[in-house]
């Protein structure tokens, strides 16, 4: 299985919102407007973008109707002492072969997994207002 690159994002637009601090399970991993504005803009593309919820290590969008179970991670901390933040976006399914229990067999995620990681990198990059900072295989927080 081949891991997803990482997008390493800043705008004004996505910062911590009001009342956010309240929803986290592990202080300081912010990112719900990155992850209900990718909701929304994917959901244009056609993407079932359903599901946002905070996890412990930040928060969680769904992405349903692709024949695997498929997820994006959102990572956000603050810069400073502002309601800015350092974000970093990642498609968490892995790219290759993958069990489906659902079709009973093996399912290769490579295509929609890429597809979903460019779709994601065009919004931000046709976003003026978000500045795409680093694209990394590594974690860049």
């Amino acid at each position: 299985m081949g891991s997803n690159p990482f997008l390493h994002v800043r705008s004004t637009k996505l910062r911590v919102l009001p009342g956010e601090a309240d929803e986290l399970i592990n202080e300081g991993m912010y990112g719900k407007a990155c992850a209900e504005y990718l909701r929304d803009e994917l959901g244009q593309l056609g993407y079932q973008a359903a599901q946002v919820v905070c996890e412990d290590w930040g928060w969680w969008m769904t992405i349903a109707g692709l024949p695997f179970s498929c997820g994006v991670g959102i990572y956000g901390l603050r810069i400073d002492d502002t309601d800015d933040l350092d974000l970093c976006v990642t498609v968490q399914t892995p790219r290759g072969k993958k069990w489906s229990w659902a079709r009973f067999r093996f399912v290769d995620t490579t295509e929609e997994v890429d597809r979903l990681h460019r779709a994601i990198r065009g919004i931000f990059a046709a976003d003026n207002d978000v500045t795409i900072v680093a694209e990394t295989p590594d974690f860049p927080l």
